[in-house]
């Protein structure tokens, strides 16, 4: 009954794939919403990173740049998933280019069948009844507008096997007055601290070990710069992982949406920008915040 309901939901995202708004309505279906409400949460973006660049403030500011190339996102699917609050709705999205060689006879299906090209990445996004896109649908640059905030997540550079010193930041022994081939160590690791009886070490003591290669989430940065013509983002500050590394943007968890008065040029698009939407200027730029705020 499951799998049954799960290819209905496909199937009528297929059909509202194919009609326009005007098709929608005449058939009775409801179309895109685009209109933000409290609750409203959008998809992501799936980039690539692509280094690092700086920008100019009219106030003669330098900012620190990270350059975010969107590569042919698409929604491949929607999905019901088990949540602690019943059950929640899904964006599957594909980014990139694939070649067919490259994909089991299963993972190529899943495009084929949906009539999408093939794809190199597929991520998820958490989103709101109202957010929910048809398959096929693209999500391009100008999902994101500057001046807003938002949230990277990549996996971080591997380090591989570091000590305490650099992993955690440790001091390190004295240099002299008796030390002796401990400088670097880790001391002791408190093995009976606490009670005569917890003779162990406790979970989460700070000692050598593998370092970086973790997925880390930088919050709240600001968008500085969108190029639509080249589906380019240049967010402010630094992202997790090297030149080259696939990271997750999305709108920002802590800070508010509504940011116009922050020489934002309008709302981010609800639920994204629509080929019959305004184009606008190719390259949109910040400005920076009025010198009320």
């Amino acid at each position: 009954r499951m799998a049954a309901s799960r290819h209905m939901f496909g199937a009528q995202l297929l059909f509202r794939r194919s009609m326009s708004s005007s098709a929608m309505l005449s058939a009775g279906m409801e179309p895109l919403s685009r209109i933000w409400r409290a609750d409203s949460r959008r998809c992501g973006a799936i980039g690539m990173k692509c280094g690092m660049t700086h920008g100019w403030l009219p106030s003669g500011e330098r900012l620190p740049l990270t350059i975010v190339e969107v590569q042919d996102v698409q929604v491949v699917q929607a999905k019901r998933v088990p949540t602690s609050e019943g059950t929640g709705l899904n964006l599957q999205l594909g980014a990139g280019w694939q070649k067919r060689k490259r994909l089991s006879k299963a993972d190529a299906g899943q495009f084929e069948a949906r009539g999408l090209p093939l794809k190199r990445y597929m991520r998820e996004f958490r989103v709101s009844e109202d957010a929910l896109l048809p398959v096929g649908t693209s999500v391009t640059a100008r999902h994101f507008v500057p001046g807003q905030y938002v949230d990277v997540q990549g996996t971080s550079k591997g380090k591989g096997f570091q000590g305490v010193m650099r992993r955690w930041g440790f001091k390190g022994q004295p240099a002299s007055h008796g030390n002796s081939l401990a400088h670097r160590a880790g001391g002791s690791l408190g093995g009976s601290a606490g009670s005569m009886y917890a003779t162990r070490v406790f979970p989460g003591k700070k000692m050598a070990g593998r370092m970086g290669g973790d997925r880390q989430t930088m919050h709240s940065l600001l968008v500085y710069r969108v190029d639509a013509k080249h589906n380019l983002l240049y967010i402010k500050g630094s992202i997790p992982g090297p030149e080259g590394s696939v990271v997750r943007v999305k709108d920002a968890e802590r800070k508010r949406r509504d940011t116009s008065s922050k020489g934002h040029f309008s709302m981010p698009p609800f639920p994204t920008f629509l080929p019959g939407d305004a184009d606008g200027p190719e390259v949109l730029v910040w400005q920076g915040a009025s010198k009320s705020q």
